[in-house]
């Protein structure tokens, strides 16, 4: 019998209970699933910790004999650092995660790109026959290149954007320009009439687009970040908003979540908030993910998505 501790927000066990028996079932695991915190749990027989920020485990130490911790979220910033855990960590690759995030990265894009705000919220008797560019004609440049990134690429190429992506090791994916180094860091956002934000949150990237990064984009670019909140030094991002370098913000992720009610984005006429929905595990397919990887592991296979704690992602 494999024994799997779930240690996430409360309210998380509700939504993940019934799926991870379902899909424990499916791949043949006979497994003893335990909701942290239990008094009766011995820490030391636990095999594999399903686990997300907010539970009650935080110190991984007395999980001797556990052989991995499974996340359920695909960022791991918050969970990586911690310097008790020494068991392999995996993170979230879930399918539907990648099908939200193109929906809503696709979505905000053609918002932007066809300007509908103007008639949306211009129902005002006016007839001004704006005629947008067609999608050939605006340069879409994606920070990211991971799963989320790439799958955002190809759903835009798929519409017609010409786009250029950049990650921090060299790519090479069908029908875009992929960049890297800091001279392809420039050259990224000084083509982004739409820039997209889909990198990890490590020391490397945070406040990434500050100051000097914002002055390289064309006036008026449109910012979409649905990726994490620390990757924008946010009075930057509020002063180029001001005076007109970047157009619009559509954010999603957030330094502080819940955004605080006074939070200047709410009040400011230049940003969207989305209250982080851009891409959601969904726990019947995330519980799929988190059986195959226990299935492999009792068979002696690597672990999928294995974490590079030296790289944080």
């Amino acid at each position: 019998m494999i024994t799997a501790l779930f240690s996430a927000a409360p309210n998380m066990w509700a939504a993940y209970e019934a799926p991870l028996h379902a899909q424990f079932e499916r791949a043949g695991l006979s497994v003893d699933l335990i909701c942290a915190p239990a008094a009766d749990m011995d820490p030391a027989q636990v095999d594999y910790l399903i686990y997300a920020p907010g539970g009650s485990v935080e110190d991984f130490t007395p999980f001797t004999r556990a052989k991995a911790v499974l996340s359920l979220w695909a960022g791991v910033e918050a969970i990586a650092p911690n310097p008790s855990l020494t068991q392999p960590l995996a993170r979230m690759v879930d399918p539907s995660l990648a099908e939200g995030m193109r929906e809503w990265v696709a979505g905000h894009v053609l918002r932007h790109h066809l300007g509908m705000d103007a008639q949306i919220h211009g129902q005002n008797g006016q007839w001004i026959p704006v005629v947008p560019p067609l999608a050939k004609q605006r340069p879409v440049s994606i920070l990211g290149l991971g799963e989320l990134g790439q799958a955002c690429a190809q759903s835009l190429i798929g519409l017609g954007f010409p786009v250029t992506g950049w990650s921090r090791h060299p790519k090479d994916l069908p029908g875009m320009r992929c960049l890297s180094g800091e001279d392809g860091f420039r050259e990224t956002l000084s083509t982004a009439q739409i820039l997209v934000l889909l990198l990890p949150l490590t020391a490397a990237t945070e406040n990434l687009i500050n100051t000097d990064a914002l002055a390289m984009l064309p006036e008026g670019a449109v910012i979409l970040n649905p990726g994490r909140g620390g990757l924008i030094d946010d009075h930057a991002l509020l002063g180029a908003l001001d005076d007109g370098r970047v157009g619009h913000a559509t954010l999603d992720v957030f330094r502080c979540e819940p955004l605080p009610a006074d939070h200047a984005y709410w009040q400011h006429p230049k940003v969207t908030v989305t209250p982080h929905i851009a891409s959601s595990t969904r726990p019947e397919t995330a519980s799929g993910v988190i059986a195959e990887n226990i299935q492999r592991a009792e068979a002696g296979r690597p672990l999928l998505h294995l974490v590079d704690r030296s790289a944080g992602y």
